[in-house]
């Protein structure tokens, strides 16, 4: 469904209601002429293709429902002055595809890529053929999402008389499948099926299928093109975005890979309605970090939100979304290898990693070991004194609220913790560089400059041992 607070309005400007069968136009960024009804004989149609009970249109009430060309059908909330105002629109109203979906453009020069937010985008095949360059595709999904959706995909990429050949590799769902020995099981597809340097990998599903797609291609024939089709809230939040590719190694997650960008990125929020409460969770989680580290007033709508978020509401997931893209394409528009800034996009990602790897990848979701690692950083941030107890308490709270874990498991230890930040990818010169808030909401620090007791002070805090 599509909902809009466009506007009817007469050509001609009349103030009463139009003249039988009279265009009327859906004003706003994206027009469309639609018929008014025609009036009489206590029935109201249009052309003969519609037909309901007829109502005096100067005594309607809000939420009052009537038909326009071939059934469509449009809700009026009342009059202001020459206009009709209108606010939801069934789908039968073909509106252009820009008024359905947002577009997020990652800006990387002449590698620029958009990032496509939208209900039903996955019934859109043009979308998605005017993105693959030639003639072969591979589709790599996991044992969860391909009973979902793989169908859909294939029939997507083969519509409308394409010429495409599409061929597919399911591969085991979970973070400890995130490994070597899975990546192959791709490659092997890909060399048995004859992919060429001119074919495109696509990456359905969450994050681990998107970050081993994703490495796959830029290995592959020394780099082959790919496309992101995230099916998480984790994966359209922050992993299918940017361009981080990987798998992980036993000591350390994320340690093998490559950054590599895709041609585009498809988000149909449609996909989570099958998404588990658990994995929404943990999704949402890294919505958070957005607000903290550089948008402050994303953050204060997380906290006037959450409960519809966690009710799946489209409109606040939508909008979720797109501020979390945009926030992401920008800092990777800047800092497209993460000299710098863009590191900051990893708040809690140390402490959260550890946890990952200490406790067996798989044993908790990405987003539950950042939350985790997130209240520990803010912790941290707390004892070297760069923010104050009641921000402290607010970042506590809203994790709690998305039902997060806020504390890591029992089983770690301040020494397992120690020994495998000591491997982090952020560790340069043997000093280990944290991602700590510092000052006001929405601002934080990327540095190694901090007092190495206080943070044995908080791994003692959060540990038994």
């Amino acid at each position: 469904m599509t909902w809009l607070t466009h506007r009817l309005r007469s050509p001609g400007g009349q103030v009463s209601w139009p003249p039988s069968g009279q265009h009327w136009r859906l004003c706003g960024s994206k027009q469309k002429e639609i018929r008014a009804p025609r009036f009489g004989g206590g029935r109201r149609s249009y052309g003969g293709s519609a037909s309901a009970r007829g109502i005096d249109p100067r005594s309607c009430h809000h939420g009052e429902r009537w038909p326009i060309r071939g059934g469509d059908v449009v809700v009026l909330l009342g009059f202001v002055c020459r206009e009709i105002v209108v606010f939801q629109v069934l789908q039968d109203v073909h509106l252009s595809e820009e008024a359905r979906m947002e577009v997020v453009d990652v800006d990387l020069s002449d590698r620029t890529y958009p990032i496509y937010i939208g209900s039903g985008l996955l019934d859109k095949p043009e979308l998605l053929q005017k993105h693959v360059k030639g003639k072969n595709v591979l589709v790599v999904t996991n044992t969860t999402v391909a009973p979902l959706y793989l169908e859909k995909v294939v029939g997507l990429l083969k519509a409308n008389g394409s010429k495409i050949n599409v061929e597919s590799v399911i591969l085991p769902d979970g973070e400890k499948y995130k490994d070597m020995g899975t990546l192959m099981k791709v490659f092997d597809k890909a060399v048995e099926t004859r992919m060429d340097r001119r074919c495109t990998f696509v990456a359905l599903g969450g994050g681990v299928i998107g970050d081993m797609c994703g490495f796959a291609a830029a290995a592959f024939l020394r780099g082959v093109n790919f496309i992101q089709i995230p099916t998480t809230l984790m994966a359209q939040v922050d992993s299918s975005v940017g361009g981080k590719t990987g798998v992980n190694h036993p000591l350390g997650k994320n340690l093998i890979g490559a950054f590599y960008q895709p041609q585009c990125v498809v988000i149909d929020t449609d996909t989570l309605s099958t998404l588990p409460e658990r994995e929404l969770c943990s999704g949402i989680a890294e919505v958070v970090k957005y607000g903290l580290i550089r948008d402050a007033k994303f953050f204060e709508w997380q906290e006037e939100n959450m409960d519809k978020l966690l009710a799946r509401d489209p409109d606040a997931l939508a909008y979720a979304i797109k501020r979390s893209c945009e926030n992401k394409a920008e800092v990777v528009s800047l800092d497209e290898k993460e000299a710098g800034l863009r590191a900051t996009l990893n708040l809690g990602h140390t402490f959260g990693h550890a946890i990952e790897t200490g406790i067996g990848y798989g044993g908790w979701l990405h987003g539950e070991a950042v939350a985790a690692g997130t209240v520990m950083a803010a912790d941290l941030s707390f004892r070297l004194g760069w923010i104050d107890a009641s921000l402290q308490s607010r970042i506590l709270n809203l994790l709690e609220r998305a039902k997060v874990p806020v504390a890591p498991p029992s089983t770690m230890t301040v020494e397992k913790f120690q020994n495998i930040m000591a491997v982090d990818k952020k560790v340069v010169d043997g000093d280990l560089r944290l991602i700590l808030l510092k000052g006001e909401l929405g601002n934080c620090v990327f540095t190694s400059a901090y007092d190495t007791k206080a943070l044995e002070e908080t791994l003692h805090s959060f540990c038994s041992s």
